[in-house]
């Protein structure tokens, strides 16, 4: 065997020893670090634990194939050292992006609650979506200088391209720049209860493309983040919980206003006392107009299981049936009266 693959086996070897040697150093540090109250070091272990490793089974086996004599000499560009340096620019980067990663997810609460302003908290959400792009895209742009790539043609090409793929993803990609709206602005939380357009429902996920609400029907709903964002949205979750519940009421011409007015905050009352609804703010009811058929009024109630508005009305309509047919107030339904004239016929 030639001195030079000898020397090439020893470092093969030597490689391999290394990368044992490293996950068992990398097991034991990731045990001591379990013992510690900071997070910070499994994190920066878990961080470059993998990257370390395939690091050295690239460097060997570049190493030993540099050393040896097995590489023919038509395929000696393999051994070119910027393909070297491509490999280390894409494990530093991922290095970086990982540590930055589980950084946000270990310390997302006490940053946000650290944070003094709502522009940083909005800042946070919209760096942490945009994040994982911009690194990668930056080692991109580095791996092209590498290699020495112009990327003057790359750019006007990309133009052109780009003309192109903007009409025909230009709604794909609205709806990823949504979502990086949505994690900077958050008009809503997963678990409120939203409604866009004509649905309903409470957020399960949010997503960089698309948002999912399960509707009142139990059904899931995938809404574009591009509509979410253009279009009106009520989020019955915000400022805070409480909400207001209104319930129409009609009654006969000739009924006592000041009678039915009480009934309705008496069966207010009611469901205050089942919990459903909230004494303050107080319940309050309104005469609101004199209709074809009837006298309209409207009972308001105030809830914080704004989860339960239709348990609210079922309750009270209930009662409401209940008390004014106990109480001979009539409940009118629209009618119309028909006169009749009579035709005059004359006589011979």
């Amino acid at each position: 065997m030639e001195p030079s693959n000898i020397s090439a086996l020893i470092i093969l070897i030597g490689g391999i020893c290394g990368i044992v040697l490293i996950k068992a150093v990398g097991k034991y540090l990731r045990s001591q670090a379990k013992k510690t109250e900071s997070v910070l070091d499994d994190i920066i272990l878990t961080s470059i634990g993998k990257p370390l490793i395939l690091f050295l089974i690239i460097i060997t086996i570049y190493s030993s194939l540099a050393t040896s004599t097995l590489i023919p000499p038509e395929l000696a560009w393999i051994l070119d050292s910027r393909y070297l340096m491509v490999c280390i620019t894409i494990l530093v980067t991922w290095i970086v992006w990982s540590f930055v990663r589980n950084v946000a997810v270990q310390y997302e609460e006490h940053i946000l609650q650290s944070s003094s302003h709502e522009a940083g908290i909005r800042f946070y959400h919209f760096f942490r979506s945009t994040f994982s792009y911009i690194i990668w895209m930056i080692a991109i742009v580095i791996i092209l200088e590498i290699l020495s790539v112009d990327i003057t043609p790359l750019l006007a090409a990309g133009g052109i391209v780009g003309i192109a793929a903007g009409f025909a993803g230009k709604d794909i990609l609205g709806n990823f720049f949504s979502g990086a709206l949505l994690a900077a602005d958050q008009p809503f939380h997963i678990g409120d209860r939203i409604q866009v357009q004509d649905f309903i429902g409470d957020v399960i996920t949010i997503g960089p493309r698309s948002t999912r609400i399960q509707t009142l029907d139990n059904q899931l709903i995938t809404i574009p983040n591009s509509i979410l964002t253009n279009d009106v949205v009520i989020n019955y979750a915000e400022p805070d919980l409480k909400i207001k519940v209104r319930i129409h009421v009609g009654v006969a011409y000739g009924s006592d206003i000041e009678r039915v007015k009480l009934l309705l905050l008496r069966i207010a009352d009611e469901i205050i006392e089942t919990g459903l609804c909230l004494a303050e703010p107080k319940p309050a009811v309104f005469f609101l107009e004199f209709a074809a058929s009837s006298l309209n009024l409207q009972l308001i109630v105030w809830t914080e299981k704004y989860t339960m508005t239709f348990e609210i009305r079922d309750f009270i309509n209930c009662r409401i049936q209940k008390v004014f047919e106990e109480e001979g107030i009539e409940i009118p339904f629209p009618q119309m009266d028909v006169h009749l004239k009579a035709e005059k016929t004359g006589s011979w």
